[in-house]
């Protein structure tokens, strides 16, 4: 069964072009515990929304898990550091602005929404489903 994630990263620091570009990317870089937490749960399979943060703050590109998260092999001894292989999807026929989300009372529980700052957070499937129809990506083409 797949899970939903929400991927936020700073365009100017990890552009998600470099994902299309590669194809298929390692993903790393999260320092916050609780993205960790969320990290260590992604499992191979699993559907990734891109969104870039400041200055852009839209959700840019859909990507899917190619690995399930696994321990960083050059993290510091003694520090738990997850990553995941993920695997460019498509990018969306129109970015969403963040206003947009705000605004869209079917996403209000949305956590990211509620934890802005967090780079790694869970999608329900209802939520996932509508990101894609508001980005104008037609049923069926992601799964």
């Amino acid at each position: 069964m797949s899970h939903y994630w929400f991927f936020a990263s700073n365009p100017t620091t990890y552009h998600w072009d470099t994902l299309f570009v590669k194809g298929k990317e390692l993903w790393n870089g999260l320092r916050g515990s609780a993205a960790q937490r969320y990290l260590r749960q992604v499992r191979k399979g699993d559907k990734v929304v891109c969104y870039h943060g400041a200055p852009d703050r839209l959700v840019y590109a859909l990507a899917l898990a190619a690995s399930d998260a696994y321990p960083h092999p050059q993290a510091v001894r003694g520090q738990r550091s997850y990553i995941v292989d993920l695997k460019a999807v498509q990018r969306l026929p129109r970015p969403l602005p963040l206003k947009e989300l705000k605004a869209n009372r079917s996403l209000r529980r949305m956590k990211f929404l509620g934890q802005p700052r967090l780079a790694v957070t869970p999608l329900s499937e209802a939520e996932y489903h509508e990101i894609l129809r508001m980005a104008g990506v037609k049923p069926g083409l992601t799964g």
